[in-house]
């Protein structure tokens, strides 16, 4: 069986919804979807879902506490990790809870794609599932031009590894790929960790974990990993990040040069400015539009009303507003 899943908690709820009904859209009620829960905080999410009989939140706690314990010993290895962590205020291990995305190696789905909760479907995925028929992982970005949020380029054991060619055709980024279930058996997930105590975890990007360790995973197991972005033609492939600003608005579907996005990723925007946004703050960011269509797709008479002036996500605080952070007055 094919199916979507996608990680989150009820902290990224109005993401997800948003997500959940792009896929509706797309493809009414009949594509299934499974949500992993990245923490427990999920009431919210399991009452919204009550509704939708094609979405399930998984609750194997057994394939989760396989999960919990394997990223737990992939970052043990390594030799800075606890401590930059701490640096940049994380107690304990760092956003521990997005390796749980890896749950869908273990089911429910034969084939899956997944999806970060940040994200909205812009097209069906047939072509994709099609393509795990001769590969492993099925991607589409262009993670592969900036190595740094993959790897710590400072490590030379980088290119003792993997070779520059592999380097450059096979890092994607984590959160939109296709894969297969029972891809890292228990034999496997012990190879990997047995690598990486032998020295080789210091290749990781401690300050993504997830993405660092997916990549990590795929390559280091030598699976096929097959990049849309590096194969399709030019005038075929498109763009996936809010940061590009060219995109088109065609009845809330996003195109590019006339191709239609597969999924458009909002990278780099805080849930919280989502979630403000859906309490009627007038927080502007690319694509906002798009975003509150599919969010509001059930109920549009519920979309927030801005009486404000809108404020640009990415706009520096004034003076008035350093002091008042500055005094801790906010």
């Amino acid at each position: 069986m094919d199916g979507i899943c996608t990680l989150g908690n009820d902290r990224v709820f109005d993401q997800i919804i948003a997500l959940l009904n792009s896929i509706e859209a797309i493809y009414d009620k009949t594509m299934p979807v499974c949500i992993y829960p990245y923490d427990d905080n999920t009431d919210q999410l399991r009452a919204e879902i009550a509704s939708r009989p094609q979405v399930t939140l998984y609750d194997d706690s057994v394939s989760i506490k396989r999960w919990d314990s394997f990223a737990k010993g992939v970052w043990d290895t390594h030799p800075t990790a606890r401590q930059r962590w701490e640096k940049s205020g994380s107690k304990g291990y760092h956003r521990f809870g997005t390796h749980r995305r890896y749950c869908a190696f273990d089911g429910p789905f034969d084939r899956f794609i997944y999806m970060d909760a940040d994200t909205i479907l812009m097209s069906p995925l047939d072509s994709i599932f099609a393509e795990l028929e001769n590969n492993d992982c099925i991607v589409y970005d262009f993670q592969y031009k900036d190595l740094s949020h993959v790897y710590d380029v400072n490590s030379k054991k980088i290119t003792e590894i993997f070779s520059p060619e592999r380097l450059k055709n096979e890092i994607f980024c984590s959160g939109f790929y296709g894969s297969k279930k029972d891809l890292f058996s228990e034999e496997k997930r012990k190879e990997l960790i047995n690598y990486l105590k032998k020295g080789e975890a210091e290749i990781l990007y401690c300050m993504a974990p997830d993405q660092t360790v997916i990549n990590y995973m795929m390559m280091r197991a030598n699976c096929a990993i097959y990049n849309l972005s590096l194969n399709l033609p030019k005038n075929k492939k498109t763009g996936c990040c809010v940061t590009s600003s060219h995109f088109e608005n065609k009845e809330n579907i996003l195109y590019d040069k006339n191709n239609r996005l597969t999924y458009i990723h909002y990278i780099g925007i805080s849930s919280q400015i989502f979630k403000a946004v859906c309490e009627g703050e007038n927080i502007d960011f690319p694509y906002r539009d798009i975003f509150l269509y599919y969010r509001y797709y059930h109920n549009p008479e519920n979309l927030p009303k801005f009486n404000q002036k809108p404020v640009y996500y990415k706009q520096k605080p004034n003076l008035k507003q350093k002091i008042i952070k500055k005094l801790g007055f906010n």
